[in-house]
């Protein structure tokens, strides 16, 4: 019962004290290295997600609305919140229904898009950077410096300039690239608050399970 109350309620229009809908700047693609999460977070958690039938790499974490200085979080928007399908139809991408739910709660409602319409870009910027192939040959755990992720990504994406990407770390972990894109989804640089480059020699980069 709590769970069906929950599920009416998250579907009406999200109207929280935040900021305006559609009014930013540029978008931040986040893609995240799904086993690198699932050793940090993922397999506590007991995520589907980590189960080795989904075989995921690099998957997508979100598209975030960017302010040139700081970012809108869980906007006013008129529109409604994504059904259990829409959420499910992500899962290829996002490793599960429950990240795409949030994604659009804190982010998409941000966009000045409906859920449709959100997913359907967020897929579409996914699909148009090109995820290093060389990572998916890994068979066993590695240590690298963040840097050797953003060249091979660099070079994997030739329109892409350093400042259009960044390298992040979590626990010793390479976590996420992050690619800075226009609200036409063109590469742009980033703002100074989203280039935190990881600096680590030896971040820890686990294989696709």
């Amino acid at each position: 019962m709590r769970w069906l109350v929950f599920w009416v309620l998250s579907a009406l229009p999200v109207l929280a004290d935040g900021e305006k809908a559609g009014e930013f700047d540029y978008y931040v693609l986040s893609l995240s290295w799904s086993p690198n999460w699932c050793a940090t977070t993922g397999d506590a958690r007991e995520s589907e997600q980590c189960d080795t039938r989904h075989n995921y790499g690099w998957i997508l974490h979100g598209l975030w609305p960017q302010y040139h200085q700081g970012w809108p979080a869980y906007c006013r928007t008129p529109h409604s919140a994504p059904s259990r399908r829409m959420t499910r139809e992500m899962q290829d991408i996002q490793g599960s229904p429950g990240l795409a739910w949030h994604q659009w709660k804190k982010h998409g409602t941000c966009s000045g898009l409906n859920a449709t319409e959100y997913f359907a870009l967020s897929r579409e910027a996914y699909g148009q950077i090109n995820r290093p192939e060389v990572f998916r040959k890994l068979d066993r755990s590695v240590k690298l410096p963040a840097s050797v992720v953003e060249e091979a990504f660099l070079k994997a994406n030739p329109e892409l300039e350093a400042d259009m990407v960044t390298i992040t770390c979590r626990d010793g972990y390479i976590e996420e690239a992050r690619v800075c894109l226009s609200r036409e989804l063109k590469p742009v640089p980033c703002g100074r608050d989203v280039i935190r480059d990881c600096s680590l020699e030896g971040a820890v980069f686990d294989p696709v399970r």
